[in-house]
């Protein structure tokens, strides 16, 4: 299969951008009890800003997504997001090597992100990754598992 590059999400990506979200955390409604706050995102937004970066699928189509805000100590890992028809092809994995590497081009020491307690999948997940658990802390309705992995 042909590498899939990674670019910055332009405009005329929002609509897939949020279908895209909205197929990879639709899942979690009915197990976490509220809508996953990826899904309530202002995409148009995020894309505008350059925080969106996506990859297309081998027919086209936008596969995955990775949503990410250069803050002054790290690079904070918004959303990460696979459709499920791109589920065991790889994206997920060459996205989070993607946010690495764009770390390390903004000089950036490290990433940090966040799951929500129930979303055990990704939980097992970002430890094969390299990221460890900072702590877990309730956010309004949100029950969360910080996570931070350290760029050498």
């Amino acid at each position: 299969m042909e590498r899939q590059r990674i670019r910055p999400a332009v405009a005329s990506d929002v609509p897939a951008v949020k279908a895209v979200t909205d197929a990879a955390y639709r899942p979690y409604v009915a197990r976490i009890g509220v809508v996953p706050q990826p899904m309530e995102a202002d995409h148009a937004a995020d894309v505008a800003a350059g925080k969106v970066f996506v990859t297309d699928g081998p027919s086209g189509g936008v596969a995955g997504l990775v949503v990410v805000e250069a803050r002054p100590d790290h690079l904070f890992l918004d959303s990460i997001a696979v459709h499920p028809d791109a589920h065991g092809g790889g994206v997920g994995r060459r996205l989070l090597r993607f946010v690495d590497a764009h770390a390390r081009a903004l000089g950036l020491p490290e990433v940090r992100l966040y799951t929500n307690a129930m979303m055990w999948e990704n939980r097992e997940i970002y430890p094969k990754y390299g990221y460890e658990v900072v702590e877990r802390r309730v956010d309004g309705p949100y029950d969360r598992v910080h996570y931070r992995k350290r760029l050498l």
